[in-house]
């Protein structure tokens, strides 16, 4: 695609980059039967093409309006159209590029900036957010059905199973524990901490470290992101120099944002250097667990022997053969990461039977803070996914994003874990 960039951008780190964007674009238009929005909508301006070419108008120097950023806003940032794509357009850089624009260039109006206010002053903050979601289960009752189907009921788990393993093992890992996530499923990082810690890894935890930054991120809220950015690997670089063999996340959203440090501070001169280690460390709880797949099969095999099952090259038991698993994969799993494959195996390596899921490669509707600002596509998405889950008649759904989850969860009556409390439950059945 030729491409005359306005002077106001054309010489700018992101005018450049979308630059190399737009021209290795040639609308061939193969995204359009991959795009959640365009399968929906049939609206043309609601599908990557269209939505590069409102860019592309924008980055020119034409008028930027309310209608462009209701084009955008309505982008999940799924990024199916990006392993779709033969000629690798970054859509979904190229799209950060844009929103930012028309945030600073479009006033939005009074609901709609509070909305997104409140979801950056609330969500990236632990402490607010648990408070926050303690309230809200106490007056559950009184809320509207949509509002009152996202909020989880407590899980009971015994002391044992929210236990932090002691770091006994030479090879250490760093987990970065995220902002939602610890509160309103507490059970996941530390069972990938027990899963590493049976596998001979000592999982630390990375105290005062908090949101990935994807949040204010996908909000265009520029400053904000870098500001906790530069405080998340304020506190992991202590672990990184004291020789950490990997930062894990067990949100594959968060996985994807980390492994972004590096490019979105390449420009910072005091934090380019260790933001971009930081990524290259960066490591989601599957590629750790793939990576380790030998050392888990002898746990599984062992915890099996002890349990009076078999597992591996042994005849698995009926009991165990029965559990019936539907794996959701997370967009930014399959698509951003391009994680493929790694999740399932290690399921199947556990002895779980997996159902199949039509259109897997199809977005739940989560994306984030999506399912607040546009709750109609998002139930819609989230219909068609649970449909799709629920063919094989599963015993339990399992996910790999703390977002998916939840909001898989308000769409079905399946109960719906992340994948690694599964493993977890097998080791220490």
């Amino acid at each position: 695609m030729q491409t005359t960039l306005a002077e106001m951008i054309r010489d700018t780190p992101q005018g450049r980059e979308a630059d190399a964007i737009l021209r290795s674009c040639v609308h061939c238009g193969f995204c359009l039967a991959t795009c959640p929005t365009y399968r929906l909508l049939g609206d043309e301006l609601d599908s990557p093409r269209g939505r590069i070419y409102l860019m592309k108008q924008m980055l020119e120097g034409e008028p930027v309006t309310a209608r462009t950023q209701l084009h955008l806003d309505r982008c999940l940032t799924c990024r199916a159209c990006e392993t779709t794509c033969p000629s690798g357009v970054k859509y979904g850089r190229l799209l950060d590029i844009g929103r930012a624009i028309t945030e600073e260039r479009v006033e939005r109006p009074p609901l709609s900036a509070l909305k997104r206010y409140v979801l950056r002053k609330m969500l990236p903050h632990r402490r607010r957010f648990a408070t926050l979601l303690g309230l809200a289960r106490m007056a559950r009752w009184i809320l509207p059905r949509e509002i009152r189907v996202k909020i989880p009921q407590r899980r009971t788990s015994s002391s044992r199973q929210l236990l932090w393993p002691a770091a006994r093992h030479q090879r250490r890992m760093i987990v970065l524990e995220g902002c939602v996530q610890p509160a309103l499923e507490p059970g996941i990082n530390i069972a990938a901490a027990r899963v590493l810690d049976e596998i001979g890894i000592s999982a630390l935890r990375a105290t005062g470290a908090g949101c990935c930054g994807a949040v204010a991120h996908h909000l265009s809220a520029h400053d904000e992101t870098l500001q906790q950015l530069r405080r998340n690997i304020d506190a992991l670089w202590p672990h990184v120099q004291s020789g950490v063999e990997a930062i894990i996340v067990t949100a594959s959203a968060c996985s994807l944002m980390v492994g972004d440090y590096g490019h979105l501070l390449r420009e910072d001169p005091d934090y380019a250097e260790r933001a971009a280690r930081v990524s290259e460390l960066a490591r989601d709880i599957s590629q750790v667990m793939l990576a380790e797949a030998g050392a888990l099969r002898q746990a599984l095999r062992h915890a099996a022997r002890a349990s009076g099952t078999a597992i591996g090259a042994a005849p698995v038991a009926p009991a165990l053969a029965e559990v019936k698993v539907a794996f959701h994969s997370p967009c930014t799993l399959q698509h951003g990461l391009k994680i493929n494959g790694a999740v399932e195996s290690l399921l199947v390596e556990a002895g779980f039977s997996l159902t199949p899921v039509p259109d897997g490669h199809l977005c739940c509707g989560s994306a984030g803070t999506y399912s607040i600002l546009q709750p109609e596509l998002s139930e819609r998405l989230r219909a068609d996914k649970v449909a799709a889950l629920s063919q094989g008649s599963p015993a339990v759904i399992a996910t790999a994003n703390i977002g998916c989850l939840t909001h898989i969860r308000g769409g079905t009556s399946v109960p719906v874990r992340h994948w690694i409390e599964l493993i977890a439950d097998r080791l220490h059945a």
